[in-house]
């Protein structure tokens, strides 16, 4: 079968469904801004990366104006490519950058299937969820107009969605949703896996300092340092921890940059603000800014942790909370939809208020002291993962999903070992 696969940021959500399609010999031509990332028998073709809008145009359009310039740019990338005679059976694609809103036109006998990730609201999940961070009565339009793609997506013809889970879905409002499959994204549980029953404890950081068997080590981790996941709280719980254990250190592992959300009103980091915040009232030898690591760095991580923390706004769960998840990590949760979707507080983790940095203290110290709550979770955690994450269910759902699309089998020839290169560099083979 031949597959237009549309992402921005090349391979971005498709990197499992990519290498799946690809070690079974599938045809597949990939659209996206130009990056260095590269996977063999992959056709990737780019589009130039649209100019940021003129300040004429109103706050609260630009996003969308430049959204409709990489659909365009997206459109005509593809004209070449069917120009030279490709067409495929199938588009796939994630609809939150516009790319895909005029490829019908090119090809419009083939179906689309659309990455739907979140409809956002003035009211009722991430918009002025945090009080400390309230918003001004003449942003909630701009907060309504960043569905302009999304609701533009939703008209589409010959077009079916998909998305991750529950609670993504359950934000698109309800006549959209029946034209919504859930499709719940797995991980590679033979990759994110828990620590051998043997395993050292030492674990040498990328910083160098090496965590002994004898210290206890909490983990966070985001793509960025930011309200949005809770950063600003992790940090507010320190202190007590610290103080109750001498052993603790912490690794906190995430740029710098703002990925959801405002910058903070100086215009600085939000880790610049919050250690202003915070000046003097913790112990620097014992907390690690890691920054971005790659990911097998990640992984070791993660299988180290004595205790992990995930934070977040009711918006888009992480793929690093299914990471952790898989890897049998003893998590400290927020009490939000996105988290309580995977976990279940006292059976596969602990929840906590989100707004609460004491609660979060008392809870991550409870995992460090009880070690049958830890082990308990920990396990619990790992069959949740087998259970519910196995990246063998989600593609084998996947498969489903496109051949009810296309009205055809996919056939699959036999699988060949695949390797990605780039950010999560190493060799993925199938199973």
């Amino acid at each position: 079968m031949r597959f237009l696969i549309v992402h921005q940021n090349f391979p971005g959500q498709y990197h499992h469904l990519v290498r799946h399609l690809v070690a079974h010999q599938h045809e597949v031509v990939f659209l996206s801004e130009p990056n260095a990332n590269q996977v063999p028998n992959v056709r990737k073709i780019s589009y130039f990366s649209p100019r940021a809008s003129d300040e004429r145009i109103h706050r609260h359009a630009r996003e969308f104006e430049i959204a409709i310039r990489r659909a365009e740019a997206a459109a005509t990338a593809v004209r070449q490519i069917k120009a030279l005679g490709f067409s495929p059976d199938i588009i796939i694609g994630h609809h939150g950058w516009g790319e895909l809103l005029n490829l019908k036109d090119v090809f419009p006998a083939a179906p689309m299937l659309g990455y739907f990730e979140f409809f956002y609201k003035t009211k009722g999940q991430d918009v002025d969820f945090d009080p400390e961070f309230p918003t001004k009565d003449e942003d909630y339009p701009g907060v309504r107009s960043k569905n302009a793609v999304n609701l533009l997506a939703l008209t589409l013809p010959g077009s079916h969605g998909q998305t991750p889970t529950l609670w993504q879905k359950s934000t698109y409002p309800l006549w959209a949703q029946e034209g919504i499959t859930l499709l719940r994204e797995g991980v590679d549980i033979t990759a994110c896996h828990p620590p051998a029953p043997r395993a050292s404890r030492s674990y040498t950081l990328p910083n160098g300092f090496r965590i002994e068997s004898k210290h206890k080590m909490v983990t966070y981790m985001a793509r960025n340092l930011e309200p949005y996941r809770g950063f600003h709280v992790f940090m507010r719980a320190l202190p007590a921890m610290q103080a109750e254990r001498p052993d603790l250190h912490v690794t906190i592992v995430g740029n710098e940059n703002v990925g959801y959300g405002a910058m903070p009103p100086d215009g600085s980091s939000w880790r610049t603000t919050i250690m202003r915040e915070m000046e003097g009232k913790l112990d620097l030898d014992r907390i690690h800014f890691l920054g971005h690591v790659s990911y097998d760095t990640h992984l070791g991580i993660l299988r180290r942790s004595d205790a992990h923390v995930y934070l977040t706004y009711p918006f888009v769960a992480s793929w690093s909370l299914r990471e952790a998840i898989a890897s049998g990590c003893a998590i400290v949760g927020s009490d939000t939809p996105p988290v309580r979707e995977f976990i279940t507080d006292e059976e596969t983790g602990l929840l906590v208020p989100f707004a609460d940095p004491d609660a979060l203290a008392g809870a991550l110290l409870r995992l460090l002291e009880d070690d049958v709550l830890n082990r308990r979770l920990r396990a619990n955690a790992r069959r949740y993962a087998e259970a519910s994450l196995d990246l063998d269910v989600y593609l084998r759902e996947y498969d489903q999903l496109i051949e009810r699309l296309t009205h055809q089998p996919l056939v699959h020839a036999k699988p060949k070992t695949v390797e990605v290169l780039g950010p999560r560099k190493r060799a993925l083979k199938t199973r």
